[in-house]
């Protein structure tokens, strides 16, 4: 017991020495603060001891200055629903019945809208980031299915008013316009005949026994289809380089062939994946339909995806960045079922809202939105599609590059 109370006094001495040392600290730390301050009592005049000075701070602290900083650094949130529209994508069938080279449209495509709930950041009121919550799709997009031949090529020459011609595809819709959109009249099938009434740009005003009606003008030819053709005219490469500049159209198609695209995208040491060389028909393909220079698309893909190596290409199939934006690329980047989805919308919308002035007709009976345009060459599209003033070169580059290929 005595043991026990005897440690008890001592534990009871050190805590009133803790206890003295803590409140001698407390008390010098208070007096070090209070002389840290840029306050001084004037003591100079012995005579008016009683009369102290108190001199201004000569640092003061600017009230409004730090109001403003931690003002300007909040940031604010907006919540908006967007109608977007949603691009239809195409998908490309084979057809050994059709001659090489013949594209043939079996389905219009569709656009679709969403109502997208998005928030967006402000801060300073420049939108810093944004973010799509929720969406609802109100009307969802519809396919275009496009048919290209694979078979052999037929003999062709020039068509003129009061020429029999033959149907060279599997089958032809008669039109009672001459456009994909106008109503179907009925179908003629391979090998049969029709005459020529009238010639219409890309379309061909025929007449049976028993019908009359518009046709595609590379659905037909004026031989008989067994007569294969034997050489194909195309554009020498010193033809095809005099149209190339800095300046040209890229509303007017590269002129090259089907088999002029496959020999400047096949066996380059650049394309490590072969995704330019397995994908280099759509290029061709799309010159066909949609009055663009097939090779300025090409570029674009090459640069943007590196040669078909970048994680976007790679994963999402997206060889141009398509949706990319630089708060967020790869989160914004759409993601397509195969290579030619890609490569085919995206030429569809530069040609709808980058290469045309509004309300200009352009592919299967639309019309331009010209949204973004400023011109229809490289120097125009790069002011509105990319953000980097030195893509209009780049492209320029790989262009100059594929067309010296040949």
């Amino acid at each position: 017991m005595k043991k026990h109370l005897k440690v008890s006094n001592t534990s009871q001495r050190n805590l009133y020495v803790v206890m003295t040392l803590l409140l001698c600290l407390f008390f010098m730390s208070f007096m070090l603060f209070f002389a840290s301050q840029n306050f001084a009592i004037d003591t100079a005049n012995p005579t008016e001891g009683s009369q102290k000075t108190i001199h201004k701070n000569q640092n003061p602290l600017d009230l409004e200055k730090i109001i403003k900083e931690n003002t300007t650094k909040d940031i604010q949130e907006e919540r908006v629903v967007e109608e977007i529209d949603l691009e239809y994508t195409t998908r490309y069938e084979n057809n050994s019945e059709l001659p090489s080279g013949v594209v043939q449209v079996l389905q219009e495509g569709r656009m679709g809208k969403k109502n997208a709930v998005v928030i967006k950041k402000y801060q300073n009121q420049e939108l810093v980031a944004e973010q799509q919550v929720a969406e609802n799709i109100v009307k969802a997009p519809v396919e275009r299915i496009v048919e290209v031949g694979t078979g052999r090529k037929y003999y062709q020459e020039e068509v003129k008013e009061g020429d029999m011609v033959f149907v060279v595809a599997n089958s032809v819709a008669v039109r009672l316009e001459p456009n994909e959109k106008a109503e179907k009249i009925c179908t003629l099938h391979k090998d049969a005949s029709a005459k020529v009434l009238k010639i219409e740009e890309d379309w061909y005003f025929i007449s049976t026994v028993e019908i009359k009606g518009y046709v595609p003008s590379n659905c037909v030819t004026t031989k008989n289809p067994k007569k294969l053709e034997k050489d194909e005219t195309q554009y020498t490469k010193q033809q095809l380089l005099a149209n190339l500049s800095f300046e040209m159209d890229l509303r007017k198609p590269s002129g090259l062939t089907l088999e002029q695209f496959r020999q400047i995208l096949t066996g380059d040491g650049n394309d490590k994946k072969k995704v330019f060389e397995e994908n280099a028909d759509y290029f061709y393909y799309l010159e066909q339909q949609y009055q663009i220079n097939g090779i300025f698309v090409a570029a674009v893909g090459i640069h943007e995806s590196g040669w078909g190596t970048s994680a976007i290409a790679h994963q999402k199939k997206n060889l141009f960045g398509y949706g990319a934006v630089d708060r967020n690329p790869y989160g914004g980047a759409y993601s397509f079922g195969a290579y030619e989805e890609g490569i085919d919308l995206v030429a569809r919308v530069f040609v709808k809202y980058y290469l045309n002035p509004p309300n200009t007709a352009i592919y299967d009976g639309s019309m331009a939105s010209g949204k973004f345009y400023s011109g229809s060459n490289l120097r125009a599209v790069n002011a509105r599609y990319a953000s980097d003033k030195n893509w209009a070169n780049a492209v320029y580059q790989w262009m100059q590059y594929l067309y010296n290929k040949l």
